[in-house]
This record gives C-alpha cells, structure tokens and sequence, in this order.
C-alpha cells in the first residue's frame, strides 16, 4: 500500500513538471502530432527526396526528443535534490557524520523540513546525536525552529495521508521512543534535548544561541520536560541568565526608540492620549509601579478617534505581535443579567460549565495579556460587579472555581461617554489657541504652528470634575468602580493638519493596493487632501475620513476602470477643482497611458471603450 501511494505521488509531480515545462498549446500539438512521430525517422531515412514533408516530420520529432531530454534533465536535478534531503535527514538520524558533511558542501539546505514538519536538527536532536547536532549549528542550522509535527491524526489530515501511514513515517524517520498520542506541535531542538535528559546537547544548544523561554504551542517551556537532575539545574540557571540579558536588551531598545514614538507611529494626533499611555507603561516596565495591582484605563472620545488602535498597537509593543496577548471583548454583547456566565463561565449544572469562560479561558493562556473591554457603558451592571474583583487584586474566578491570576495584565475600557461634552469643549479650546497663535503667525511657520495648536490642547482639571465624572457616576452609578482606574484618558478631535494626514494615509493605502492589482499608478497633490479633509465629521471621527475617500475617489476609480478609461500600465492623476459659488471642490481624475506625455482628463458620462489606448487617439 505504501509503494502504491509514494509511486501515484510521484506520478503526480512528474505531471506537474512536465506542463510546467511544456505550454498547453504545445502541450496539445504534441499529442495531436503524435501519429506522426511514430514514423518520423523510418520516413526521413527511406525516403530523403521528398524533402520538405519529411523536414517538417524530422522537425516534430525533434522537439519532442528536445523535449523529453529536458523534462528529463529538470525530474533528474528533482530527484537529485530530493534524495539529498533524504539522505540528510537519513544521516542525521543514524549519526553519519561524513555524510552530513558532505551534503553540506554539495549545497543543501541544512533548516530543510521534511513533508511532515521537522527539520535534520530536530531529528539529530532527539536521537541524541551530537556531533550531527554540533556540525548542523556550525552550518547554519537554526537553534529555535519548531517543529510543525502535531500528532498522527491532525498531521495527516493537513498533508492528505493515511494516520497509520504518519505513524510508520513518524517511527521510521523522526523516533520511534517518543508518545504517538502526544502533541509535539512547536517542540524546538531544546525541548526535545530535555525530554532526551541530554545535557550536552543541552549545553552545545544554549551556547548556539537557543532560547529557553521559548514556548511550544500548549505554552510549555523546556525546563517543564526536565527531570529532576543536572539538566534541569543547569537549564533553570541559564534562563535567569538569558532573562537577564532580555531584559537590557528591551531596556537599551527603550532607550533608543521611546514608546510615543512606536505608538505615534501608527496613530495620527492624540499626543496628550499617547503620552499619557506611554507613561504608565513605562513606570510599570521599569518597576516603578504597584505589582499587587494590574494597570486599569479608561479611554473617552468620540468614535473613530483611535481609542482602539491604540489598544492594539500597545498590545503589540508589550508582546511582539503575539496573537494571544490582545484579549478584546464588545461589551456591547453582555447587555443582559445571565450573559455574565459568558464572561467567566457557567456555573456547575448548566450547558457550558466545562467550556469556560470567554475571558477567563483566554486569561488562562496569557495572563499577562492586554484586555481590551470596548463600549464598557453597554454592559449590564453586574458584569461590572465582576470587573471590580478583576481590576482590584489582578485575580478572576471562573465558573469552575479555579482562580487566575492576572497582576501583570492591562485593562483598557473604552466608552462614548461625555464625547460630545469632550469634542465641543476641544473646539472651544482649540479655537482659543487657534487665535492666540494668530498674534504669533509672523514669527512662526504655518506647518509648525499647526503642530503646536495640537499639542498644546489638554483637557483642563476642571473640565473634568465639573462636566465629565458627574457623567461618569450617573452611567456608572458606584464610586468604587471609577475609583480601580488608574488613568482616565481623553481623545480628542483631529485638527486640521491631522486631517489632512489621515486623509494623506487612505489614499496611500487605495494607491498600493491599485498597483498590487491592477498595475495603476495614483498620484494627487496637497489641494486634493485639503478638499476630501472637508468631509471630516466630528461625530464620526477617521472613518469619515475613509468613507469620503471611498465614496469620492475610489467610487470614480472604480467606474472608470469598468467602463475601460483606465487600466494597466495607466497613470491616474487625481484633482481638485474649485467652482465659484460651490460649497465643496470637485474631484477629478486625469488618466496617462502607458508611453503617452500628456494627462486627458476622464469624462465619465462617456460610453463604455473597449481599449484604453482609443482615448489616445
């Protein structure tokens, strides 16, 4: 059964190659000339004088003979390659120490995966083969690559094989020691020199460079392998080491690349909001903060303004874009009393008890995560009742009884709440300052004065005693709710300079993408910013930005790419223009083909054209 399945898969690459190599026109020519090539020789020798018939049979046989030597000549470097591979792995698993050196010259990849998902290191790894292990790092071979075996059954199912089939190559290839109904998905060289209890190799991997904190995919470490011994002596004193050295790493980084800056980065405006942020993560990474207490935010302002994406990017700086450490949660979903059991699970004897909890079984698997609770003012009071525990001493019961211990998590909430309280009063502000800098206007260049009316908008102390917490306490209606937050933060209305990056960023973002699919270039001046800055509502935020580049940009682009005015290899110019007594500007879009000089200008009420170049004419 085995030699079936390996020669069908074989016949399928050898099919693939070869309409690969041979176009399907030629492809079909071949065989329909088929018949001919049978005689094509026999002819050519029998009968020279008919001369231009016989040419022309000599001709297809040989490109076919040309053909065939060539898809011979691509399947031998093929195999070639694929039995060097074979053979690496082969040497790695017997400990053939020439052999691997010799591949090695010849040129093959030593970070190689087989089809099931490990590499020659692994393999040399838990077959506890040093010097294979020693040779394999001194050529580059990576120290922390996983492996992406899972087990028989779920490995079989991605690559298309029989789970018996799996196991037979799992024993044969890999090791045939190691528990067939455990997942070794994310197992790296150090995980499985710790389960082997093999302390050089141990040794000879740390030295290269391996990570000990690195986790496998059910977020274990490799000392949780370690028997109780000299490996794991020697492994937990080498992760205070390596935490050691990471954490001057980060600090030295810090240093270099302040976190307003990553953060500015991605969010247009909101200084005072970033720098605010910045702060209270920078007191907790350096130790200046209460360690008994996890960090509790509250974010207010409009919708659209950035609350969100905030969240995420910090989410992102903490842990490196790792997918589990942003826990979000629309509490727009737990209006209703019983929904509180979606939160920390159902209790013993309803449906749902053994699943958990939305939040508490994601805590489980990063309990250092940043947890973002959006639109909080939606939610039914008691799942607040469940949140003061939670912010007050960093630890949650689910519905099963077990506590999770969350201190080192950040707790973000976002409401709209007092936004319109808070826009109106940044107006207001805004326009204040907007005047003083007037005086100023001579002294100082426009682009900076921009800047610094941005800057210089706070939220005054006032302000928030007097109109915003009295908002607060009314929705809210529990002091001892609004007393667990550590930070309450204010987002405020873009200003115009910061209008025009948004609206600078969407097109950006339309220009990529029209050269990704389409091979069009788009290019626009200040003057078309300025005039699709004009749709900014303030009740809206960015996404008024976007939707009026959709619906004034895009929606043309759109139109004239179907009715043929513009495609590939086109130049798209997009304009502003300003008619008298017109409230708004027009935009327009002025099109270059492809080796013209000149723009024309695109009349959309025109018909539909077949060819883009018939504009050119």
């Amino acid at each position: 059964m085995l030699k079936i399945l390996r020669f069908y898969s074989s016949y399928r690459r050898i099919s693939r190659l070869w309409r690969k190599i041979v176009s399907p026109s030629s492809f079909q020519q071949l065989m329909s000339n088929n018949s001919y090539n049978a005689n094509c020789i026999e002819r050519s020798e029998a009968s020279k004088s008919s001369g231009n018939e016989d040419n022309k049979y000599f001709t297809h046989g040989t490109q076919l003979v040309l053909l065939s030597l060539g898809l011979g000549l691509v399947l031998c470097d093929v195999r070639s390659s694929e039995k060097d591979e074979k053979r690496l792995f082969r040497a790695a698993l017997f400990g053939l120490t020439h052999e691997i050196e010799r591949l090695i010259k010849s040129g093959v990849d030593v970070n190689t995966r087989h089809k099931l998902g490990w590499t020659p290191l692994l393999v040399a790894t838990v077959n506890e083969q040093y010097e294979v292990v020693e040779i394999l790092l001194k050529a580059g071979a990576d120290p922390n690559t996983s492996d992406n075996y899972i087990n028989a059954n779920r490995t079989a199912n991605e690559v298309g094989m029989h789970p018996i089939e799996v196991l037979m190559i799992r024993d044969e290839e890999f090791c045939g020691s190691l528990n067939n109904k455990a997942t070794f998905l994310g197992f790296t060289p150090l995980h499985y020199a710790v389960l082997a209890d093999n302390l050089p190799i141990v040794q000879l991997l740390l030295k290269s460079g391996a990570n000990p904190l690195k986790e496998n995919d059910i977020g274990h470490k490799p000392v949780m392998y370690a028997k109780q011994g000299e490996v794991k002596e020697f492994l937990e004193k080498e992760m205070a080491v390596y935490e050691e050295k990471q954490k001057e790493k980060e600090i030295e980084e810090r240093r270099r690349y302040p976190l307003e800056e990553r953060l500015k980065k991605h969010i247009v405006g909101q200084e005072g909001a970033i720098a605010l942020v910045a702060a209270t993560v920078r007191r907790k990474e350096n130790g200046w903060a209460d360690d008994d207490h996890p960090l509790v935010f509250l974010f207010l302002g409009s919708s659209g303004i950035g609350k969100t994406e905030l969240a995420k990017q910090l989410a992102a700086y903490i842990h490196k874009d790792k997918p589990q450490s942003f826990i979000r949660l629309d509490m727009s979903e737990y209006q209703e009393k019983h929904e509180v059991a979606k939160l920390i699970g159902a209790p013993p004897g309803y449906i749902g008890h053994d699943e958990g909890g939305q939040l508490t079984k994601r805590l489980k698997k990063c309990p250092n995560a940043v947890v973002l609770f959006d639109e909080v003012d939606k939610a039914h009071p008691d799942v607040l009742t469940v949140l003061l525990q939670l912010f007050d001493e960093g630890r949650l019961t689910d519905g099963q009884g077990k506590t999770i211990e969350c201190k080192d998590a950040i707790f973000i909430m976002t409401s709209n709440l007092a936004s319109d309280e808070i826009a109106n009063h940044a107006l207001q502000l805004r326009k204040e300052v907007e005047k003083l800098m007037e005086q100023r206007l001579s002294l100082v260049d426009c682009k900076d004065n921009e800047t610094q009316i941005s800057e210089n908008i706070t939220i005054s102390r006032k302000f928030k005693d007097e109109v915003v917490k009295p908002i607060l306490k009314r929705h809210f209606k529990r002091d001892e709710f609004l007393g667990r937050i550590n930070e309450i933060v204010y987002f405020l209305p873009f200003s115009r300079s910061e209008l025009v990056q948004l609206v600078n960023r969407e097109l950006q973002c339309w220009a990529k993408r029209a050269k990704e699919k389409h091979k069009i270039e788009i290019s626009w001046d200040r003057s078309v910013e300025s005039a699709l800055a004009d749709g900014y509502d303030v009740n809206y935020g960015a996404r008024s930005i976007k939707y009026e580049v959709e619906r004034r940009v895009v929606n043309q682009l759109a139109a004239a790419h179907e009715k043929g005015f513009i495609g590939k290899g086109c130049s798209v110019q997009v304009c502003a223009n300003w008619p008298e007594n017109a409230e708004s500007a027009e935009i327009k879009l002025m099109v270059r083909k492809s080796g013209f000089k000149d723009f024309i200008e695109i009349d959309q009420s025109r018909l539909p054209i077949k060819n883009v170049s018939s504009i050119f004419k």
